[in-house]
C-alpha cells in the first residue's frame, strides 16, 4: 500500500512498470547522487544524514546542524554530537551509500518472491552507487573549471586543485570565484608556483572542445556561487534577530536570493570569518 502510494505521488510514471520496487530503488539513488553532488558543488554540509534525514523524492530534508565549508578541508563538520566525522564533507556520498542500502533492504519483500533473486537485484542497483557518483562528481567539477567534453587526465586536473586548495587552507567558495576573475579576497597563495603550474595546466584544458572565454565564464558563473550563508553572518542576523531587530536577516536573505549574480557592496557577506574558533551547529538549529 505505502509503495504504491509513494509511486502515485512521485513517481506515476513508473506505475505500470514490470517491477516497481526495483525501479522505485534505481530512481531514487540516482536522484539522490544528484541531490548530494550539488551540496558537494556549494560546500554545503547536512550534518545529521540519518537514514531518516532522506527522502524518497530527494529534496534536503531535516538539515539541523548544517552549515556551508568556508575554508576546503574534506573532513570538515560542524555538528556537535558528530564526534567521528561520520557525516562531514567527504563522508556524505558514502553515508548516502549507506542509507540507500537500508532503503533497499525495505524493499526485498516487495522486488521478488524469491528472496535470494531480490537481494540480488537490489546489490545490483546499490553497487552502481560509486561509478555512478564519480561519473556526475566529475562533470560537476568540469563544470566548475569551464571544462567542456571528457579528457582522461580531467580527474586528476581537479584533484590536484583541490588538494593544494586543502593544503594551503583557502576559502572554497572564493577559490572558484577567484577562477573566473572575481577577486573578493586578495591571497597570495595564488601567487605560488604550484598553483601557477596548475592554472597552466588548466587554460591549456580550457581551450579544448570549441571552448572560449565567454562560454567558459558563462558555465562557471551558472555553478559557482558568489556568495554563500557565511556562518558568522548568520550568528550576527542570528544575535539581532533575538534583539528584534530583522533588518539585518532581511538583508542577508535578499542577498542570498541571487547567490550566482555580481551584487554591489556585498564584501562583508563573501568575506570568510577571521576568527580562528571552530564553529559549531546544534540539532534544532
Amino acid at each position: 500500500t505505502l509503495l504504491n502510494y509513494v509511486i502515485d505521488r512521485h513517481y506515476p510514471h513508473i506505475k505500470n512498470s514490470k517491477n516497481k520496487s526495483i525501479d522505485l530503488l534505481e530512481i531514487v539513488l540516482d536522484k539522490q547522487i544528484d541531490l548530494v553532488i550539488n551540496w558537494m558543488r556549494v560546500g554545503f554540509i547536512h550534518g545529521v544524514m540519518n537514514t531518516d534525514n532522506m527522502s524518497i523524492p530527494c529534496e534536503t530534508i531535516d538539515y539541523g546542524p548544517c552549515a556551508f565549508m568556508d575554508v576546503y578541508d574534506p573532513k570538515t563538520v560542524f555538528s556537535s554530537i558528530d564526534q567521528m566525522g561520520r557525516y562531514a564533507y567527504c563522508n556524505q556520498p558514502v553515508i548516502t551509500k549507506w542509507n540507500l542500502s537500508r532503503f533497499a533492504e525495505c524493499l526485498i519483500p516487495l522486488i521478488d518472491k524469491d528472496q535470494n533473486k531480490s537481494i540480488e537485484l537490489a546489490t545490483e542497483i546499490i553497487n552502481s552507487f560509486e561509478k555512478k557518483y564519480e561519473e556526475k562528481w566529475l562533470n560537476m567539477m568540469r563544470d566548475k573549471l569551464g571544462l567542456f567534453g571528457i579528457e582522461d587526465k580531467d580527474k586528476f586536473l581537479i584533484l590536484d586543485l583541490l588538494t593544494w586548495m586543502h593544503q594551503k587552507k583557502l576559502d572554497y567558495t572564493n577559490t572558484f570565484c577567484h577562477l573566473m576573475h572575481s577577486e573578493i579576497e586578495k591571497n597570495e597563495n595564488f601567487k605560488d608556483d604550484n598553483f601557477q603550474n596548475w592554472k597552466k595546466r588548466w587554460q591549456e584544458r580550457l581551450k579544448i572542445n570549441k571552448n572560449s572565454p565567454e562560454k567558459y565564464i558563462k558555465l562557471m558563473k551558472s555553478v559557482n556561487p558568489m556568495v554563500i550563508p557565511r556562518n558568522h553572518k548568520v550568528e550576527e542576523v542570528l544575535s539581532e534577530a533575538n534583539k528584534n531587530n530583522t533588518e539585518p536577516l532581511n538583508k542577508l536573505l535578499q542577498i542570498l536570493n541571487k547567490p550566482y549574480n555580481e551584487q554591489k557592496d556585498i564584501k562583508e557577506f563573501q568575506t570568510p570569518s577571521s576568527s580562528k574558533e571552530k564553529y559549531q551547529t546544534f540539532c534544532g538549529t
